[in-house]
């Protein structure tokens, strides 16, 4: 499957609010390649669909933080408070949007979140288990997640790609062994 959005460009829209990772209305509309009136019509249209905990609305304050801390015509412009999309509504966005852009970017906005739970999981093992065999398989699953979701942004050569994270509790290093020539 060819993936609309890559993890880096649901990445870069990620905020953190209220403790929650959310994604405002607007860059949701550009990652579904509708415009946002149609997002936020969508939840008007199906108030039961966003319980409390899938969506909210941002506060002044909230707001007013957001300009400051990101330089974006969007929220130059816009005149209502935006709101704010927890994975679980997005989700549920996904159930109403039925363009063949919204399916294909929320099938790969859902692998995304799924893997970086696989990937905080095996991280968690990792830290758990003492030196030998065991971590040694917890660790190359972690890399190969990396790997597939950041791979494709990384510096590579014609046939390996290498990456090191140290975390405070663990460091790993993962090389990524390609065959054919990088495109």
């Amino acid at each position: 499957m060819n993936e609309i959005v890559k993890f880096g460009q649901v990445e870069d829209k990620v905020l953190n609010l209220r403790d929650q990772s959310v994604i405002l209305d607007s860059d949701v509309a550009a990652l579904y390649g509708v415009e946002t009136k149609r997002v936020n019509e969508a939840v008007k249209n199906n108030p039961d669909k966003f319980p409390d905990g899938y969506i909210f609305d941002l506060n002044e304050y909230e707001f007013e933080d957001l300009r400051s801390k990101i330089s974006t015509a969007n929220l130059a412009k816009t005149r209502v408070m935006p709101k704010a999309f927890t994975e679980k509504g997005l989700y549920m966005l996904a159930t109403i949007l039925k363009s063949p852009t919204a399916t294909a970017t929320t099938l790969a906005i859902i692998e995304t979140f799924a893997r970086l739970k696989e990937l905080s999981r095996t991280v968690s093992e990792c830290i758990q288990l003492p030196d030998g065999p065991e971590r040694k398989v917890r660790l190359n699953r972690s890399g190969e997640i990396l790997s597939d979701l950041i791979g494709n942004e990384l510096e590579t050569t014609a046939t390996e790609t290498s990456f090191e994270l140290n975390l405070a509790v663990l460091g790993f290093k993962h090389t990524v062994k390609r065959t054919g020539k990088k495109e």
